[in-house]
């Protein structure tokens, strides 16, 4: 770590909500949402000379299978916090994906989705993975929340599939969103910001799409989710107000908001603790464990150090860790690796600090909200 990102890590936790507890929070985004299909998918790009081993998330990432669950949740039974509790997986849960065959017979004129657990289905390593979903949310391993419909702007993406872009119609036609955009040859802004704009008029649609998917979210679980983070961190606070109405009390985030402008992207900061208009509590990252994204570096020593800097300023330490990082089905070599990475960081935390407590974003949204700090 350099020392400018040293010192921007001390800055993130200077303002906001304190604590004399040593609370860690593992966040973990994208799951439910398509990726890769497939290692057959995936060689076939390497083969058409579409280079999508230089992008992590192309080259790793997939809906979790039943042995990716097994193995992930294997690893966090073996910790357990001072209160019992093992290591809980914030789960944050993309709700539906395309509904490719109907979208097609549309000839693209018209969108359609499918929730995640159908989706499942129709991946031959996949059938009972939402069992384990259950399980892991009964065993306190698993919490999953909302992140959204669809990891998805369906408006852009539908454009270029009308369009006939060759590299989107080439991604359709084996399942996937698109090529990412640090890869793909196509002149275009990212399909996975689902609620990028390039028009305010959309908000009222994304509000909508919003509530449907709040409505997924209950129906697939039984439960209403707590927390909700924007995918790609992108989101106009007039939404806000939408989702506090459908129960969502606290909004997860890397401290930068990114907001749709019609002249671009602008920049709001956000602090730990800090509420909005609609009295819902920012919740925000101050560690990083992203080793499928970082390959060369030592993410657990970085992340520790990260941990420790938290806990110097009384802060919760929340640690950014997408699904990729878990995922074994398009390459079994990376969940190897990176469990056992996760094994050595949960180790090191409960040695260094004993005293250490584990829970979901809900439960430190409720600490806070509660005033609780010893």
């Amino acid at each position: 770590m350099t020392l400018k990102q040293t010192i921007a890590r001390h800055l993130t936790n200077l303002p906001g909500w304190r604590t004399n507890r040593k609370i860690v929070i593992i966040e973990s985004d994208d799951w439910g949402s398509i990726r890769m299909p497939s290692r057959k998918v995936y060689n076939s790009f390497l083969k058409q000379g579409i280079r999508v081993d230089k992008c992590p998330y192309n080259r790793y990432d997939s809906l979790a299978s039943t042995d990716d669950l097994y193995a992930l949740y294997d690893v966090l039974k073996r910790f357990k916090d001072k209160r019992g509790n093992h290591p809980v997986i914030t789960a944050n849960t993309i709700v539906a994906n395309p509904d490719f065959e109907r979208i097609e017979d549309a000839y693209f004129a018209e969108y359609y989705y499918e929730p995640f657990t159908e989706t499942l289905k129709k991946y031959p390593a996949h059938k009972n993975a939402f069992d384990l979903w259950k399980q892991g949310i009964e065993e306190k391993l698993f919490m999953p929340q909302f992140h959204g419909r669809e990891h998805l702007n369906v408006n852009r993406w539908l454009k270029f599939l009308q369009n006939g872009s060759k590299e989107t119609r080439l991604a359709f036609n084996n399942r996937m969103f698109g090529i990412s955009t640090n890869i793909t040859t196509e002149k275009r802004k990212s399909f996975l910001a689902a609620l990028d704009f390039e028009s305010p008029s959309e908000l009222e649609w994304q509000k909508e799409m919003l509530t449907d998917g709040l409505k997924i979210f209950e129906d697939i679980f039984g439960f209403s989710s707590a927390s909700y983070i924007a995918t790609n961190y992108t989101w106009h606070p007039s939404i806000e107000t939408t989702l506090s109405d459908k129960g969502i009390k606290y909004l997860q985030g890397a401290g930068s908001q990114k907001k749709p402008d019609v002249d671009g992207v602008k920049i709001i900061r956000h602090y730990l603790g800090q509420q909005n208009q609609a009295g819902q509590t920012y919740l925000i990252r101050n560690c990083l464990f992203e080793p499928s994204l970082h390959e060369n570096q030592d993410c657990t020593s970085q992340c520790l150090k990260q941990i420790s800097q938290a806990f110097f300023w009384n802060k919760p330490a929340v640690i950014s860790s997408h699904r990729l990082n878990y995922i074994g089905y398009i390459d079994e070599s990376n969940r190897t690796r990176n469990l056992t990475l996760l094994e050595n960081l949960l180790s090191s935390i409960l040695k260094k600090w004993p005293e250490v407590e584990f829970l979901s974003t809900n439960e430190l949204g409720d600490t806070i909200n509660n005033k609780k700090t010893s």
